[in-house]
């Protein structure tokens, strides 16, 4: 399981109240969430009127179809009206085979009730 995530930092020179970021962040947002399968939150600089700090995030079992996501909202960031994106980061992290790199919750759960399973790290012994 892969996770792809991605920060966009949009400049937003028009906007004169945080109606008008409002508007342009909400539009950016709502497109992104229609055309592709990803999460997506306004994360930082919330009270500034031109600059929004936008989250994005993918999951996958193929670290490529994170990293064509992450593209593709990027390069829907570079369209956005009355925006400039200003600065673009991401990171594509891996949680093993079908999330076997996660320890803890409901699979470590499930793992003490079945005898019969064989941990990761007993089998690498």
């Amino acid at each position: 399981m892969f996770v792809g995530v991605a920060r966009f930092v949009l400049q937003i020179p028009g906007a004169r109240s945080l109606k008008d970021r409002r508007r342009v962040v909400k539009s950016f947002k709502d497109r992104l969430r229609a055309r592709l399968p990803v999460a997506v939150a306004e994360v930082g600089d919330l009270e500034r009127y031109q600059v929004a700090t936008v989250g994005v995030s993918a999951v996958s079992n193929d670290s490529s179809r994170c990293s064509e996501t992450l593209s593709a909202a990027a390069g829907m960031a570079r369209t956005v009206a009355d925006a400039v994106l200003a600065d673009v980061a991401t990171e594509i992290v891996s949680f093993g085979h079908g999330g076997s790199g996660i320890r803890g919750g409901i699979e470590a759960a499930l793992a003490d009730l079945d005898p019969t399973r064989v941990d990761d790290d007993e089998e690498e012994r």
